[in-house]
């Protein structure tokens, strides 16, 4: 196997269009085939569903793939993603869906009259009638109580049951012909300084070779890997700044400490205004 660093400028023209699913403000990856092609250019994203046969647990995590905002840019960028198509644009699917929620309730509401008539035969059954009443009688009030269970039931919208197929979640209700995929068609906008700072850094170390996850938990904004985060540990945690930016000497005295703790350097990523990338790592030494 070749253990050489991935290029993203190499061969991205060759690659296929990543379909991208926006849920609320996260752009999402659902189908395998866009996570193929998403882990081929180079990039990482982090999973976050549930195995279905494993769901208490978050040691080994499933799709969807969420992205970070500075992978999200760069196939934006380079024309390599495209939204997909949601349900209200994809042949009334919003009918469809509804259709088949109505279906739903028709069948469920049976199916609670059946259990609701069960429970009160049980009830009745089993209750102590008086000696004096003949059979006839208990059966004729059973009778009443069933037709006017039949007359007065209601199932409630409320109660409907939902099923959630997570298994095949990205397989069904997202279309499969890429040709519904628009490279151009831009996902977000996202006119934030400090994303731009962020971005010209992910940049600048997606184009030495390094692949990028988020170091949300290791208090800066990228851990670097040298290599596939399944084969390597992080080798440096960047916090990006902007040239002009201060900062609190306790607060670079922290990132030191943390980064030694975690056997981890800790590089300041500042991009200059000639587009060049300054980099400061710390290392702690111990206290004087």
């Amino acid at each position: 196997m070749d253990d050489a660093p991935y290029r993203p400028e190499a061969d991205s023209s060759a690659l296929d269009v990543v379909g991208v699913g926006v849920c609320d403000s996260s752009p999402l990856l659902w189908r395998m085939e866009d996570l193929k092609t998403f882990r081929r250019r180079g990039l990482v994203g982090a999973l976050l569903g549930s195995l279905p046969r494993t769901p208490r647990q978050n040691g080994r995590l499933g799709r969807p793939l969420r992205l970070l905002p500075e992978e999200e840019r760069e196939l934006s960028e380079q024309h390599a993603a495209a939204a997909l198509a949601s349900a209200n644009q994809d042949g009334g699917g919003a009918e469809q869906h509804q259709e088949q929620q109505r279906r739903s309730y028709e069948v469920q509401s049976v199916l609670a009259l059946e259990e609701r008539k069960s429970a009160l035969l049980r009830a009745m059954t089993s209750s102590h009638t008086d000696p004096a009443s003949g059979p006839g009688t208990s059966d004729e009030a059973l009778r009443r109580r069933l037709d006017a269970l039949d007359h007065s039931f209601t199932f409630p919208w409320a109660g409907l049951a939902v099923q959630l197929s997570t298994s095949r979640a990205g397989l069904t209700h997202c279309p499969v012909d890429r040709a519904v995929l628009r490279a151009d068609w831009p996902i977000r906008a996202q006119p934030d300084t400090c994303g731009d700072v962020r971005y010209q850094v992910f940049r600048d170390l997606r184009g030495r070779g390094f692949y990028l996850t988020s170091a949300g938990k290791f208090g800066g904004d990228f851990l670097v890997y040298p290599g596939d985060p399944l084969r390597y540990h992080a080798h440096f945690i960047a916090v990006c700044l902007s040239l002009d930016e201060s900062l609190c000497v306790l607060d670079v005295l922290a990132a030191a400490r943390l980064g030694s703790n975690v056997k981890k350097t800790v590089l300041l990523c500042s991009p200059g205004t000639d587009g060049a990338v300054r980099y400061t790592s710390l290392q702690w030494s111990g206290m004087v």
